[in-house]
């Protein structure tokens, strides 16, 4: 089962790790990542940007949709990054998340299952053109 560890941080999260040296936290990032390669976990890892105003958010309460440059209302919490797993649990997950380098006061990992197209109707046309456009590109 794949699962999304994303990481989400506040400005308490990136106040205690500004004094720290970027390199070691490339370091420390690079061998958590690594042991989930060697695990035959790690599918993908991603870290966002952290400057919120560099975002925009598309909300759809109305019609046309409405575009709003960041920094973004009442932020409490930002999307730091994530990474996708394939694991046997959700359990397994979360130790996982619980490992997590850099998960200092504030921060927070959010687990979420990804639902595999096999769960999907495969009798659906669309969904059909979804599973042949994964196989051409080598996913799946």
């Amino acid at each position: 089962m794949k699962y999304m560890l994303i990481m989400r941080a506040n400005d308490e999260t990136f106040a205690a790790y500004q004094d720290v040296d970027f390199g070691e936290i490339v370091e420390s990032m690079g061998r958590f990542n690594d042991e989930m390669i060697q695990a035959g976990v790690l599918l993908a890892a991603e870290g966002l940007d952290p400057d919120p105003s560099s975002g925009v958010v598309v909300d759809y309460s109305s019609e046309p949709p409405v575009v709003t440059d960041g920094p973004y209302g009442e932020t409490k919490e930002l999307f730091a990054g994530f990474w996708i797993i394939d694991v046997t649990s959700r359990e397994e997950a979360v130790e996982w998340a619980k490992r997590a380098p850099l998960a200092g006061p504030g921060s927070k990992a959010e687990i979420r299952r990804v639902t595999s197209i096999d769960e999907l109707p495969q009798d659906n046309p669309w969904i059909a053109k979804e599973r042949a456009w994964r196989e051409a590109t080598g996913q799946l």
